[in-house]
């Protein structure tokens, strides 16, 4: 599809005086800094789990907790990994034909607390969590998983025989270094069909977790800065033991429209005057013509000391689930990285790579600045500014030079992001192009919202007449 004077979507800017990212002759460099920030915001996971509906049923499982409870873990801390395994423990269907719940506490030595035999109900389990005390000594994990793999789930323990139909899960928590190797044994678990989950806490050595961990490992480890929001973790586990009929029907779905369901599973569709997307969940309130258009977008990223490391991982899986649905190559999609603090870093420029699997690895390696904030001047045609906090430089100029430039300004504020700041940027109406949300989680609904707003606005403003991809 021709574009009106050949003339692509533009989404990079001029980063510093001495560093510019650049797309082609048709991209008219400014004064400003900013194109894109996507600012991270506190924890991710603190949404509060919401009810499954009833036709949400767990398969059966011998599920094993191994927790660490060593010196490092206070009595307080113990007290909300209990929560957490109550919380998990409330989703299941517990019982001697459905879920088997054991637990194992550790530190220098191994502690059964419970065998899976024990308890048939689910107000039993509770209790015996409850009754749980900490150990306080040293971090033997792999004593403990060796433990789990061969006491904790055999037969003699309430484990069941080997079957397709029964899930053999050990879901580990741990805020420390092992003072032994956790390798061999957990390859011989996943080898032998245990399901390996790794929660680490604060200070825990990362490189353990993965050791731990069954793959995917995006789907079987998870890191918590600490014991205080470790609770919200809970969902994530209610969700993984679920087994529903009717996907569509409880909302276990990524469709943005329209869910068709099917036996266990489901396809996306959208309403009428709106194609799905190439990820077969998102739909297009462009309407496609002979292909897609140019797109040249960098993102700017916060790597300042308030992100945290945790919520700065979070941020370029979000950055991928992004480049997951653009057309990726050199006459359509380019993509670029800058990442700032108090000063500006250059990841990579547009067009360095020419595929998705390339640049999702470079964004997966980039690796976090943690200074101080600098957010400041804005960008060509779109601007997206995403904050949770007040700016240290003088956003407001910056954001109302651009809009005199023509640009059309969006605000996303989150968590302790200063409104008024927000509004300020936001161009006219405010009420169609400013945003706020408690919480991360819930971005990706704004994000949606948003490419609409300027997919919309695309094909309405005659100078830039064409496809967005991404929309």
């Amino acid at each position: 599809m021709a574009q009106e004077k050949g003339v692509p979507l533009q989404l990079a800017v001029r980063v510093a005086p001495t560093m510019k990212v650049t797309s082609g002759p048709a991209l008219a460099l400014c004064s400003l800094r900013l194109l894109l920030l996507l600012l991270q915001v506190p924890d991710c996971l603190g949404l509060v789990p919401q009810p499954r509906g009833h036709l949400c049923r767990t398969r059966p499982t011998d599920l094993v907790f191994v927790v660490d409870s060593s010196r490092s873990v206070r009595p307080v801390e113990f007290e909300k990994v209990k929560v957490f395994l109550s919380q998990v423990i409330e989703s299941l269907d517990v019982g001697p034909n459905a879920t088997r719940v054991g637990l194992v506490n550790y530190a220098s030595t191994v502690k059964p607390e419970f065998p899976l035999r024990a308890h048939g109900s689910k107000a039993a389990l509770l209790q015996a969590v409850r009754r749980i005390q900490p150990l306080s000594t040293g971090t033997m994990t792999g004593l403990a998983l060796q433990f789990a793999i061969t006491k904790a789930l055999s037969d003699a323990e309430g484990g069941r025989a080997r079957s397709p139909d029964i899930s053999k899960v050990v879901i580990v928590v741990t805020d420390g270094r092992p003072q032994d190797s956790v390798r061999d044994v957990s390859e011989r678990a996943r080898a032998s069909g245990i399901e390996l989950f790794a929660i680490g806490v604060g200070r825990v050595d990362k490189a353990t977790l993965r050791q731990i961990a069954s793959e995917p490992q995006d789907e079987h480890v998870d890191y918590v800065e600490s014991y205080n929001v470790i609770e919200k973790l809970a969902k994530k586990f209610q969700e993984a033991f679920c087994v529903v009929s009717d996907l569509c029907a409880t909302g276990d779905h990524d469709c943005e429209q329209v869910c068709i369901s099917s036996p266990g599973s489901y396809t996306c569709a959208c309403h009428e005057g709106f194609t799905l997307n190439s990820d077969g969940k998102t739909c297009n309130v462009c309407h496609r013509g002979g292909g897609g258009s140019a797109t040249d977008l960098v993102f700017l990223i916060d790597g300042s000391k308030s992100v945290r490391p945790e919520n700065f991982e979070l941020v370029k899986k979000f950055i991928n689930q992004i480049v997951d649905t653009l057309d990726v190559s050199d006459r359509l999609a380019q993509v670029g990285l800058v990442q700032y603090s108090s000063s500006v870093r250059q990841e990579f420029p547009l067009g360095r790579f020419h595929t998705k699997k390339d640049i999702k690895a470079a964004v997966r390696n980039m690796s976090y600045m943690e200074k101080g904030t600098m957010t400041g001047p804005g960008a060509q045609k779109v601007g997206i500014v995403f904050t949770d906090g007040r700016s240290q430089d003088y956003i407001n100029d910056a954001a109302r030079k651009a809009k005199d430039l023509g640009f059309r300004m969006f605000a996303v504020g989150v968590g302790n992001a200063v409104e008024d700041e927000l509004r300020e940027i936001a161009s006219e109406p405010v009420a169609d192009h400013y945003f706020y949300t408690a919480d991360f989680k819930t971005i990706n609904q704004i994000g949606k919202k948003l490419q609409k707003k300027i997919c919309v606005g695309i094909t309405e403003t005659k100078t830039m007449k064409m496809n967005l991809t991404a929309c």
